[in-house]
């Protein structure tokens, strides 16, 4: 299966979680920080789709929009067309006010991060907890919260979103079953995006054996 009809399926299904966390808003603005992967492009695909749901959307990149590429930078090519607020992060940062905002999308890095977070990314992940816990800001964590190992279920560093929700691909990662991890997934749902099923089942067998 293309690799592009697997980001597509993922953004379908975020964008459904996405409109039911904002069914009660008054004013259902919403958030998109997007990182240098696939998981940026997941949250650039998400983009375009509450774009046509009619929501408010601000994206916010945190590389060069030359340094994306393959599927990532496909869909940021055609979020650009559709004229969606995209603001590189240095900018976005900078800004003496910020929009309010019913909704963050915490689309950075998922589950491919092995360093910790730091420098200016690392201040935009400070910036979208403290919007969580000052202003009510729902967050959503696209396959995993930034900053948490998805396989032992622990921060990697001391920089790392705090989700309300989790909508993780394909099936559940090792370290989602940990009690430790809870405080920064918050709820846990499951979306399919059509991976083949003989490794869904090689996950479920390896979730398994880490809880023997």
């Amino acid at each position: 299966m293309e690799s592009i009809v697997l980001m597509e399926n993922a953004a379908i299904g975020l964008c459904g979680h996405v409109l039911d966390m904002l069914s009660e808003v008054m004013e259902p603005r919403v958030l998109i920080c997007c990182g240098p992967g696939n998981n940026g492009g997941d949250g650039f695909a998400l983009a375009r789709h509450l774009h046509n749901h009619g929501i408010p959307i601000s994206v916010v990149r945190t590389i060069s929009a030359e340094y994306y590429s393959g599927d990532a930078g496909s869909n940021l090519h055609i979020i650009e067309k559709m004229g969606i607020e995209i603001l590189g992060i240095d900018a976005f940062l900078d800004r003496q006010t910020h929009p309010n905002v019913a909704l963050i999308v915490d689309a950075l890095f998922g589950t491919g991060l092995g360093r910790s977070i730091e420098g200016q990314t690392g201040k935009l992940v400070q910036w979208i907890n403290a919007a969580g816990t000052r202003s009510g800001v729902q967050i959503l964590a696209v396959d995993s919260p930034s900053g948490l190992d998805a396989q032992n279920g622990k921060p990697i560093g001391s920089c790392i979103v705090h989700a309300d929700r989790t909508v993780t691909f394909a099936g559940l990662k090792p370290g989602m079953a940990r009690m430790e991890a809870i405080e920064f997934l918050g709820e846990v749902h499951v979306v399919s995006i059509g991976a083949p099923i003989e490794l869904m089942e090689e996950l479920g067998r390896r979730i398994e054996s880490r809880e023997a």
